[in-house]
């Protein structure tokens, strides 16, 4: 991560058609790794939400380092469940149907990662992760509500009627959905970490809580250099939300003591980070037992 671009002040993109956005992001920074695409676009991002969407899209390119340019998503989720039993999305000679019930800026992604089951009669369930693109036959995206969390980041409704695909190598489970956990929360953590540096520069916040905003995008760039199911990974993402947490009464006073658009925006979206907190915490229990880590009180 070449830390100077970040230390520089950078010219935040006003909201505009999420795919647009994204592509002013790559013109700015169009050799950027995944991380620095993650820090860059929060610091470039006029929201919460853009800071949340260049994570998330940083999160995608280190599950695929293939993927297009273009904005992508992932679909997992049916009936509020992600467990692979549950999963009755179905793929059969390159060929995948079902629907998927909440799908992150799938109106805007040009590409769409697909979970579907593809096991035979009998057989525990098997998960493929396929590549359908968005407007081909079979393919639908219905809108839902905005939510009140980043409603500026749309959702969707995926439906599937038998729409070619192409299948990625390995286990979409283990290789693709699983790992992707990981990876969201730390290049999501680290754009919406640049997004609050950049508002402390531009409003003269205290020296020592952007010094320690800048320690928690160090981590997270150590973070992401480790293997995303390793228990050390997340151990080490722990931490880095612990820290994370002792920031928050320092920034509601900064944000406080500010502008009124950035206060209104922190307040609305702060909660942005806790959102997997269970899934956290569960990986968290895991790595404590395989790295024998005393949990303590």
């Amino acid at each position: 991560m070449p830390w100077t671009r970040l230390l520089e002040s950078a010219e935040r993109q006003p909201d505009a058609r999420l795919e647009d956005w994204y592509a002013s992001l790559l013109a700015a920074c169009p050799e950027a790794a995944p991380f620095e695409l993650a820090v860059r676009g929060g610091c470039r991002a006029a929201t919460p939400g853009l800071a949340f969407l260049a994570g998330y899209q940083a999160a995608l390119r280190m599950l695929w380092p293939s993927a297009p340019l273009s904005l992508g998503a992932l679909c997992v989720t049916e009936q509020r469940s992600v467990r692979p039993a549950d999963l009755q999305c179905r793929v059969a000679d390159l060929q995948v149907s079902g629907r998927k019930d909440f799908v992150t800026a799938a109106e805007a992604a040009d590409w769409l990662l697909v979970a579907a089951r593809e096991e035979g009669a009998g057989e525990k369930p098997q998960v493929a992760l396929l590549v359908v693109r968005n407007g081909d036959p079979g393919v639908q995206v219905e809108a839902l509500p905005p939510l009140k969390l980043m409603p500026d980041i749309g959702h969707a409704r995926l439906l599937l009627s038998e729409a070619s695909c192409e299948r990625l190598a390995g286990d979409g489970w283990s290789d693709y959905v699983k790992p992707f956990r990981t990876l969201e929360d730390v290049h999501v953590l680290a754009a919406f970490t640049a997004w609050l540096y950049g508002v402390g520069r531009d409003s003269g916040w205290p020296l020592s809580l952007r010094l320690r905003l800048l320690a928690v995008l160090a981590g997270a760039a150590e973070v992401a250099r480790q293997p995303a199911g390793s228990a050390a990974a997340h151990l080490l993402l722990a931490g880095l939300f612990e820290q994370w947490q002792q920031l928050s009464g320092d920034l509601d006073q900064a944000f406080a003591a500010g502008p009124a658009e950035w206060r209104e925006l922190w307040q609305r979206d702060r909660s942005l980070l806790g959102v997997a907190g269970a899934a956290r915490a569960k990986r968290l229990s895991n790595a404590l037992a395989t790295l024998a880590v005393d949990a303590g009180q």
